[in-house]
């Protein structure tokens, strides 16, 4: 069993994003996360990996989205902040980022998240992590996880265990699809974090590249810190 230690919404996909105290999750997710992305003039989305869908766009990362109500406010690595219905959001952005003909945009008919809806990652994987990768300051910044479950002693990398099983969080119930595929972001430097190059290579080397599971929704409802966290039965794969 764990407990809801922190809950993360990330308005802008591949921003800095936002803590809550409690957070609405439905079919796609807590509600508004990664709604918006950076789009470039080709209609790929920036992220911090290259694919068929994402671009890759150094520097994306040292900004950070809220909301105020449904409009996503952008903060610009200066500290300057503008509003996503702003007009001169996007040639802000295109100027910023040095790559002309961006814009912000809303989420069409796919979703901007890379691989499932929700992330969770476990106070135990981190302290787990943080044993081979000493130095580096570690928390669940650095894999932009939406939940972080305080599981006290559990053994290492417990949520991998859950990998094809129903968790129950507060009243939500999740399915647990596949271990989270970690990618170049996770040493970059986030906020007050410092970078940290060679933690992906530890990840790798000592977890095959995944850390911290990806899940979709079951049954929806509203997460709060301290919710408790419980584990079920198989659940059958679905799409």
């Amino acid at each position: 069993m764990g407990v809801v230690a922190a809950l993360w919404r990330y308005p802008v996909k591949s921003m800095a994003g936002e803590r809550l105290a409690e957070a609405v999750l439905g079919e796609r997710g807590l509600d508004g996360d990664r709604l918006y992305a950076v789009r470039d003039s080709d209609g790929r989305f920036g992220s911090g990996k290259n694919s068929d869908r994402f671009r890759l766009m150094p520097g994306l990362h040292t900004f950070a989205a809220r909301y105020d109500r449904d409009v996503p406010v952008v903060t610009f690595p200066d500290g300057s902040v503008i509003r996503g219905d702003d007009p001169q959001v996007h040639a802000e952005l295109a100027a910023a980022l040095a790559f002309p003909g961006v814009e912000l945009a809303k989420e069409g008919e796919l979703p901007h998240h890379d691989e499932a809806p929700v992330h969770l990652v476990t106070t135990s994987s981190l302290a787990w992590l943080a044993e081979r990768a000493p130095g580096v300051a570690l928390d669940e910044r650095r894999f932009r996880a939406n939940v972080l479950l305080d599981t006290g002693p559990a053994p290492e990398l417990a949520e991998e265990a859950w990998v094809g099983e129903r968790v129950r969080v507060g009243d939500v119930e999740l399915e647990v699809l596949r271990k989270a595929f970690r990618c170049v972001m996770v040493g970059l430097p986030c906020e007050e974090l410092p970078a940290a190059p060679g933690l992906l290579k530890t990840i790798g080397d000592t977890a095959g590249m995944t850390f911290g599971v990806q899940a979709r929704v079951v049954r929806g409802g509203t997460l709060h810190l301290g919710d408790v966290q419980s584990v079920g039965c198989s659940a059958p794969h679905s799409p």
